[in-house]
């Protein structure tokens, strides 16, 4: 949720914010007027309290004859109060109920519009030319038997697979990598759960307007997550932070799930779109004047397993309209994908600013003690998705692909050579 203060005394930044992302600034108004009912009605509510108050001090003093009078209308404002409590509890709803829809504030500079209306922020690495056709990951996975799609779409459906033989060893050994990245920089690795209540699943601000993307256990009440930040958000809920020497970073390693709801046609070939996959995700809480740069920390992590796995890439500043709800400000890298011409995403690290801790009562003390609230970032640091690029730009004319040097340690051979 957003800052109430900054929205009482900055209100025009809130509102260019919502149109940056293209979202209705008169929820601004809404939300302002709803705010001074607010207060208004805890105002009134504390103005029944102390009136009850001063008046059962005068039934106490009163003489047997006052006393019936005074009992009659202590019982009215006892009414009185019990109305402006309600009357109170109604306007703080109504309060909540709008600061949900409010997304958060961009960061100043994030670019304005929809999907295609990111910035090209820096490019990385040389794009791979061959003097052969090149083949796509699912033909090349399929021939040096790493990924056996019909027969996960056989066990579970569509946009499922098994990663097999050294196309899993490739994706543990990647996964391992980012684990000791992280971990050397000063990140705890955590193996977090996968299935989480509905109010860690809405603090972090998923069942927004991508609920539908989310799976849910109805018998149980529970999420299944589309990323570790969501649990890894949950693991401080209600409690104050020690972030005296500096931010608390965590590293999160887990299965994923997504429905992919709306994504009927695109990308159904292969891995680059599925409903599982396996993912190392960062995340850091820290003081919010320490967001900006703990955002860039993370998008260097990111850079330098990209370029640990020899792969060319772009950096680009995501524009308002495609942020989450929860983030302030996003970058993406997207690698090159030889067989489709163009570069799609790998990693997205977001600064989430206040707004996910605000909605879990995540607090930290500050330099005089006072409580305040933290920042949340993500970001991710490798995931099933970088296997279709790995596979792609690594290629060689004879259908083999060239295992990354820092990769090799685990997968045990320098190169893959199809088995059929």
């Amino acid at each position: 949720m957003i800052d109430l203060k900054l929205l009482r005394e900055n209100p025009d930044v809130v509102r260019d914010s919502q149109r940056t992302r293209g979202e209705d600034p008169s929820l601004v108004d809404q939300l302002l007027t709803a705010d001074e009912a607010r207060r208004s009605s805890i105002a009134a509510a504390d103005g029944a309290r102390a009136e009850q108050k001063a008046h059962g001090k005068k039934v106490g003093q009163a003489s047997p004859d006052e006393r019936p009078a005074l009992l009659e209308a202590a019982g009215a404002l006892k009414q009185a109060v019990k109305d402006a409590e309600e009357a109170e509890k109604t306007a703080a709803a109504e309060v909540e109920r709008l600061q949900r829809l409010l997304s958060n504030v961009v960061e100043e500079g994030t670019p304005a519009g929809g999907e295609d209306d990111f910035v090209e922020i820096e490019r990385v690495g040389e794009i791979p030319t061959f003097d052969f056709e090149p083949k796509d990951h699912l033909e090349l996975g399929e021939s040096l038997g790493l990924l056996d799609m019909e027969r996960g779409a056989k066990v579970s459906g569509a946009r499922f697979y098994f990663l097999t033989g050294y196309g899993a060893l490739l994706q543990l050994g990647m996964l391992q990598l980012a684990a000791q990245k992280a971990t050397a920089n000063g990140f705890t690795m955590m193996v977090p759960p996968v299935l989480v209540r509905p109010e860690i699943m809405q603090g972090t601000g998923f069942l927004g307007a991508h609920a539908d993307e989310v799976y849910k256990l109805d018998a149980d009440d529970l999420y299944l997550v589309g990323t570790s930040e969501v649990a890894l958000a949950g693991y401080h809920q209600g409690e104050i932070l020690d972030l005296s020497d500096g931010p608390k970073r965590y590293c999160g390693w887990s299965s994923c799930f997504r429905r992919e709801a709306g994504s009927h046609g695109k990308d159904t070939r292969g891995i680059i779109r599925v409903h599982q996959f396996d993912k190392v995700e960062m995340f850091s809480w820290c003081r919010p004047e320490e967001a900006h740069a703990e955002h860039k920390r993370l998008l260097g992590f990111e850079k330098e397993m990209l370029e640990a796995m020899g792969l060319p890439y772009r950096v680009i500043d995501i524009a308002g309209g495609d942020l989450g709800s929860s983030a302030a400000r996003k970058y993406d890298c997207e690698a090159w994908v030889p067989t489709q011409g163009t570069y799609r995403e790998l990693t997205s690290t977001s600064n989430c600013t206040t707004f996910q801790a605000r909605r879990l009562g995540v607090r930290y003390r500050d330099d005089e003690g006072r409580t305040q609230t933290a920042a949340t970032l993500n970001g991710t640091l490798a995931t099933t998705r970088w296997l279709v690029a790995i596979l792609e730009n690594h290629q060689q004319a004879d259908g083999s692909v060239v295992v990354p040097e820092a990769l090799r340690p685990f997968v045990g051979k320098d190169v893959l050579e199809p088995i059929r």
